[in-house]
């Protein structure tokens, strides 16, 4: 449950704005059959500081397992990676607040690697952050951040510099594709890459079902509040008179693909406008779509590496095998 990062290409020509874009992208959802709301749109103001409180509920664990992972085997990730180059380029793929990679960071530097840190996100707002708060907690530590699209500032590191890469793509941001999708992404990823990079990637691993419904349906309801808030969104931005009432929070999840989705399914039969020109109808208990938190087993990991140009190297999992930190190579 994190932001999506494949985005929808264009047409060539010329190339809508934000708000332009959100509004054909929740149209186009909402008169697809079935209907479908596109995930990369949960984070707004109040949409980041609900899933805050989704990463610090007792039943998420996905954050506190990779937080093990990295506070206790930072140093052996450090050794592992610095073994494949002397000197690398650290590129990580939507890092939020570094709380997890600092850790890494900090173990590079005690190991004397030679590093350049290059963060990329969408958010100039995260980036900013990182290039304030990251030099005063690693005095010394290389940094320059890249604010924009994943694989276009991919592509910009390669041109900058020469030097062989290490990519991170943590918290289980994987799982916010299908596997068909995943692998797309890793072919994308491996395309920006030169033989003997490293990609290093979180997956949430299969585990008992109830714990993994439980992590998208907890008790506090914050999950459903963070679903529920993409709507009002759509309300407030694209003038949308969405009833919040007639709609309620479904995750499923089936222990045989691995697949948990989220659902909000209408409670009675009702129509939705968005602005003055679009009217949406929806069925009493139809659902809408919102995401998907894709589960692997540690095989599967292997062979999306094997699929996609990679060589399994190592996984690093936490003390429950809930989560796993995998290294592949180029």
């Amino acid at each position: 449950m994190h932001t999506t990062v494949i985005h929808t290409l264009q047409a060539p020509g010329v190339q809508p704005g934000p708000q332009e874009a959100f509004y054909q992208d929740v149209v186009r959802g909402l008169t697809a059959m079935p209907k479908y709301l596109d995930s990369k749109y949960f984070y707004d103001a109040a949409g980041d500081r609900i899933f805050q409180q989704i990463m610090q509920c007792q039943e998420y664990y996905p954050t506190n397992c990779e937080m093990e992972i990295m506070t206790e085997q930072a140093p052996q990730i450090a050794r592992a990676l610095a073994a494949q180059a002397t000197s690398f380029d650290l590129v990580e793929l939507g890092p939020g607040d570094a709380t997890k990679s600092v850790h890494l960071l900090e173990q590079l530097m005690k190991l004397k690697a030679d590093f350049t840190y290059y963060p990329i996100d969408i958010s100039t707002n995260v980036i900013n952050q990182l290039e304030k708060t990251l030099p005063q907690k690693l005095p010394g530590l290389h940094l320059k951040g890249l604010n924009g699209e994943y694989f276009e500032m991919v592509q910009r590191v390669a041109a900058m510099s020469s030097r062989p890469k290490v990519l991170l793509f943590m918290g289980a941001n994987i799982g916010n594709f299908t596997p068909v999708m995943a692998r797309k992404f890793c072919r994308q990823l491996r395309s920006c890459m030169q033989p003997g990079d490293v990609l290093m990637v979180g997956f949430d691993l299969k585990k008992h079902p109830q714990v993994i419904l439980n992590a998208y349906n907890d008790a506090a309801g914050y999950t459903r509040d963070f679903n529920l808030n993409l709507l009002t969104r759509i309300n407030r931005e694209l003038g949308a008179d969405f009833d919040l009432d007639k709609f309620e929070h479904y995750p499923v999840y089936d222990p045989m693909t691995g697949a948990c989705k989220s659902y909000l399914v209408s409670l009675e039969e009702h129509d939705v406008h968005i602005g003055k020109a679009v009217s949406i109808h929806f069925q009493q208990h139809e659902p809408i779509y919102m995401e998907i938190s894709q589960k692997y087993s540690l095989g599967e990991t292997d062979q999306m590496a094997l699929q996609t140009g990679f060589q399994p190297l190592t996984c690093f999992t936490d003390s429950k095998r809930w989560f796993a930190d995998c290294m592949w190579k180029a």
